[in-house]
């Protein structure tokens, strides 16, 4: 008997994504020097994942912790966890916390927390356009198109020949932007470039949404990776909150903290009263319970654990400048082998970019070169990801990119 699925015309073969096939053909190669440079994920010099040590200290914690059990999260999550990430992004004198203006709402990752935005603002405002950058992280837009958004318009972001903002081309598309779209904003190591904007050009970016009346929501996903310093990497957002912009804030803690399979996101809502808290919260917890029901527990309790202990906190934040230093260590060993076995093509950019990954400037062609015949594993788009270079791969993915602008030579190069 045959399966109702087995029509093809109601159920087809959805297309893999990039990075899903990514991992698949590094999981299954068995080259003795593959390289993998498109997990968007933390490794250290041996290539291999990284628990916190502070991660882990709480985890023994908890097992012994005979007072916890296994019971349901509230739909908005865990108290405890919202209070502690909104305060890590706003700073907890933010006047938007000390005048109740602000909600928390725990969500499954930072992709969670773009999704219960999406819906909120299409359930409750009609918006039906979002405008993101040129490039930007692959499932921005599809999350909206699943929210329901008919537009997903682009602006400009990378000038591929200078190996920057093309700042110019986003402020003339966020100039003709429509009035009351969302916009997204990379809070911090924009990805996939690597390249943020400096302080200056975000005020004009905020004159600009503030003229066009747009709403912005921003994506924090790597806050502490930029540089090691916490603080530094929340400014742009903190910019925003002090200019008066009611916004949505999608945090994401699996980098700083290395809980990728934990899931554990808080999506941050600044209004500009608190009277309406109440309101946007319920309906979020009503979206939030189609969605996911409540969320979990472990991720959002080691966070806040940390979070909320004075000598954890100062312990975790030397283990993020860990990570920090060594990804700047090895933008810099990169820059270095690629002068000196004089690699055709300014790398300047490598070291002006910043956080976890880096837009090399790679052609699609000399990309396919990396990964077919060198067993380098990176995006399509030049995108890798720093973390996955060490000292002992360095010199053959340098070598490897020699080879592939030799074979596929740049007008620039």
């Amino acid at each position: 008997m045959a399966s109702i699925f087995s029509n093809v015309s109601r159920v087809k073969v959805g297309p893999a994504t990039e990075t899903a096939d990514l991992r698949r053909r590094v999981k299954e190669d068995t080259h003795p020097n593959k390289v993998d440079l498109g997990a968007g994920a933390y490794r250290t010099d041996e290539g291999k994942p990284w628990v916190l040590p502070m991660v882990k200290t709480v985890e023994v914690q908890m097992a012994a912790d005979m007072t916890l059990n296994h019971e349901y999260l509230p739909v908005a999550g865990l108290p405890a966890f919202r209070t502690a990430a909104s305060a890590l992004i706003l700073g907890k004198d933010n006047p938007a916390i000390l005048e109740n203006r602000l909600e928390g709402i725990q969500v499954q990752g930072g992709t969670g927390g773009v999704r219960l935005a999406a819906e909120f603002l299409k359930r409750n405002f009609g918006s039906d356009i979002v405008y993101v950058s040129k490039p930007t992280w692959g499932n921005h837009k599809t999350v909206f198109i699943h929210a329901g958004f008919s537009q997903i318009k682009e602006y400009r972001y990378w000038d591929a020949k200078n190996l920057g903002v093309d700042f110019e081309g986003l402020k003339e598309d966020l100039q003709k932007a429509q009035e009351g779209a969302c916009v997204i904003l990379h809070a911090v190591a924009h990805n996939p470039t690597g390249n943020d904007p400096t302080m200056d050009q975000w005020s004009q970016i905020a004159d600009i949404i503030g003229a066009r009346k747009l709403f912005p929501l921003f994506d924090c996903a790597y806050q502490g990776f930029a540089g090691g310093d916490l603080e530094a990497d929340a400014q742009v957002v903190r910019y925003f909150v002090k200019r008066g912009f009611e916004l949505f804030i999608a945090q994401s803690f699996s980098k700083n903290f290395g809980l990728y399979n934990e899931r554990v996101g808080n999506l941050c809502i600044v209004t500009k009263t608190p009277d309406v808290i109440p309101q946007i919260r319920s309906q979020m917890e009503i979206i939030a319970r189609t969605m996911w029901s409540t969320t979990s527990h472990h991720g959002a309790r080691v966070v806040a654990t940390i979070l909320g202990n004075p000598a954890y906190f100062e312990e975790w934040k030397a283990q993020v400048a860990t990570m920090a230093n060594r990804i700047k260590e090895m933008r810099q060993m990169m820059f270095n082998k690629l002068r000196q076995k004089k690699v055709p093509g300014s790398w300047n950019h490598i070291l002006q970019q910043i956080g976890m990954f880096s837009f090399t400037g790679l052609t699609p062609d000399q990309s396919r070169v990396m990964v077919e015949k060198h067993h380098v594993y990176m995006l399509l788009n030049g995108r890798i990801n720093m973390a996955g270079l060490t000292t002992k791969n360095v010199d053959y993915v340098v070598d490897a990119i020699q080879d592939a602008i030799s074979s596929h030579p740049t007008p620039s190069a």
